[in-house]
């Protein structure tokens, strides 16, 4: 039995993206139990040189828009970039909820083998469709999310795995 591109895409981004929003729904009551700043969660990153949390929400669901797009040979959506606040990434991922249950799994048909053009600053790379499902935007897609869960986790919002993977 195989799996399809759109099985293996669309289904998945939707799933994580849930439960990063179960997540920052957490973390936003967490927030107001502790009488803490929301900024202080949304500004927070775990490294110095790495993302605050608002960042790493805004590139997972770029992913998540970006992927299933190329593949299925429709334009990217352009988001503003412009999310400061719990309600903002909320609104951002059911936006990108909302364009995720818009594909259709034909048109996800013959994508394992489609060339995706991707631009990484100067260098232009081009890849078949599963290579860059597999190899590009799922591994960043992962990491965006458990990085945001990550930073909510080490500022001591009490997260639990069954909620990263949305079994709660």
């Amino acid at each position: 039995m195989t799996i399809s591109m759109y099985e293996a895409s669309v289904p998945v981004f939707s799933a994580r993206l849930k439960a990063l929003s179960n997540v920052l729904s957490a973390a936003e009551q967490n927030a107001l139990d502790r009488k803490i700043d929301p900024q202080v969660f949304l500004t927070s990153r775990l490294a110095p040189d790495m993302y605050a949390l608002t960042r790493q929400v805004q590139i997972a669901t770029d992913h998540a828009k970006g992927a299933p797009s190329r593949l299925a040979g429709r334009e990217v959506p352009k988001y503003e970039d412009n999310e400061a606040s719990f309600a903002d990434l909320q609104a951002r991922i059911t936006k990108t909820l909302d364009l995720l249950a818009t594909f259709s799994a034909a048109e996800f048909d013959g994508s394992d083998d489609k060339m995706i053009e991707l631009k990484f600053g100067q260098r232009e790379v081009s890849l078949a469709g599963m290579q860059y499902l597999l190899h590009v935007a799922m591994p960043n897609f992962y990491f965006h999310v458990t990085t945001a869960y990550d930073i909510l986790r080490h500022n001591g919002v009490p997260l639990s795995k069954a909620m990263f993977v949305g079994s709660r």
